[in-house]
């Protein structure tokens, strides 16, 4: 009896998450809108995001490209700027290599040219050093590690892991 009830009750809650899943309200243009701003300003967003937020608001494709139009002319939305602050801010706090971040950013929809300028962005001193850094900090945490062969294979995974050029590691291995 009790089975039986907890199978009704999971039947009519997912017939009740599917219904409220398909129902989107359109709210309007001038209210998404002004969200859209609030959303833009809040965090540099890319044109995918911004899309897939307007969408959200149950507008239509046309509704949905028209704002999307005066986001980018009032500057609310600008992907070359969310480019440059996503691979700066990944870069700098939770120091990503480029390749990391490139893939990233594709997955993001932006563009090869604007992530080509975004990578551009980082500073190669700066990333050389933080390459280094990161190798030295991981030796530290392998001191028990003997065999020098696993030692450089954990290190080598562990630096392209976190999307570092192969080339890159390898020249930092030599010098282990």
């Amino acid at each position: 009896m009790i089975a039986e009830n907890f199978y009704v009750l999971l039947r009519l809650n997912a017939h009740f998450c599917e219904a409220m899943a398909f129902e989107t309200k359109n709210i309007g243009t001038e209210k998404a809108f002004e969200k859209a701003k609030y959303y833009c300003a809040y965090q540099e967003r890319s044109h995918a995001e911004a899309k897939k937020k307007l969408y959200s608001f149950g507008l239509s494709k046309n509704e949905v490209e028209l704002l999307m139009s005066q986001l980018i002319e009032e500057n609310y939305l600008n992907e070359e700027r969310f480019a440059i602050a996503f691979a700066g801010g990944k870069f700098r706090v939770n120091e990503w290599g480029k390749t990391k971040i490139k893939y990233e950013l594709k997955q993001r929809q932006v563009s090869d040219y604007i992530i080509k300028k975004a990578l551009a962005a980082i500073l190669d001193d700066d990333y050389e050093k933080t390459l280094k850094r990161l190798a030295e900090e991981k030796l530290a945490t392998l001191k028990s590690e003997k065999n020098i062969f696993t030692k450089k294979s954990k290190l080598q995974n562990y630096l392209v892991g976190k999307g570092y050029e192969f080339n890159l590691v390898a020249g930092v291995l030599k010098d282990v």
